[in-house]
């Protein structure tokens, strides 16, 4: 999907994909394998950025798996996610990769189907007891859900709401700094939504916690599904309303005012904080 701005299609050309939740009974095709060791993904090696194995069988590499979940067809190529333990080494011609740097190395609809994965793996994983009483729980037929036959209590994938906003003060662009980010790079306020908050309620609260400083004029730009851990962000743009900058020395180090002839190192392309930004440079008049 490429989400530029509020008006903007998803892209006719990135590949169609087709939830499923019961696997093929009797599956005779290469299927794709995303498999995970922790927030690790097993990618081969000197092929194509971010190459996920197809293979007939899981079983072909050798490793014996955790967990299984059935994703559904990348244009009718069946997709599995599948879990490792934490000690499982990489076969041959193949790599574990941080999630967090292999997605500036994928291609925007790989990255989608990666998310999806591990955010399936992880639903999986922790929902094998009910969180009331303890008991085993069921995979749901017919549903990516897990059942308490117990008590009857439902789990489906969790998904926490977090948001975004690039905020704009006349020809400049607030750009802040979190402590874990690599060296020089710079991005834009988020957080995850409070319970009971909207998601603009939630965009002023970031931005006076976090930076010291009132927005005005917030408005809606998009959204993407983000794996860390399982957020859904939701993309904002706002203008400069009042105060001085403030890091909280916290979330965030540093922040500072940039106009496009001095920008840092930004986010990677496929990352709604950096589609946010060039938003901002076209608007700009910048050729991105």
């Amino acid at each position: 999907m490429n989400i530029m701005t509020p008006t903007h299609r998803e892209n006719s050309t990135c590949p169609e994909f087709i939830v499923g939740i019961e696997p093929p009974l009797n599956r005779t095709e290469k299927a794709l394998w995303f498999i995970f060791r922790g927030r690790e993904i097993l990618l081969k090696l000197h092929k194509n950025p971010g190459a996920i194995p197809k293979l007939l069988d899981f079983g072909e590499l050798g490793l014996s798996g955790v967990r299984e979940q059935y994703l559904g067809t990348l244009e009718e190529i069946h997709c599995y996610s599948v879990e490792l333990p934490e000690d499982t080494r990489a076969p041959e011609g193949m790599e574990f990769a941080d999630l967090r740097q292999a997605h500036s190395d994928m291609s925007e609809g790989c990255f989608a189907l990666v998310n999806k994965a591990v955010q399936i793996m992880e639903w999986d994983r922790t929902n094998q007891f009910c969180s009331r009483c303890g008991t085993k729980t069921l995979q749901k037929p017919g549903e990516r859900g897990k059942e308490c036959p117990a008590c009857g209590e439902l789990f489906y994938p969790r998904i926490s709401p977090a948001v975004i906003v690039l905020i704009r003060k006349g020809h400049e662009v607030l750009l802040a700094r979190s402590p874990n980010f690599p060296s020089g790079m710079y991005s834009l306020i988020a957080g995850f939504v409070e319970p009971g908050e909207s998601a603009e309620a939630a965009v002023s609260r970031e931005v006076k916690e976090e930076v010291g400083i009132e927005v005005k004029n917030i408005a809606y730009f998009g959204t993407q599904a983000w794996p860390f851990p399982n957020s859904l962000m939701i993309g904002f743009t706002a203008e400069y309303s009042s105060g001085d900058i403030r890091p909280d020395g916290f979330e965030i180090g540093d922040a500072q005012w940039f106009s496009v002839e001095n920008l840092p190192d930004l986010p990677g392309k496929i990352s709604i904080s950096r589609k946010l930004i060039d938003h901002f440079l076209r608007e700009e008049g910048l050729e991105i």
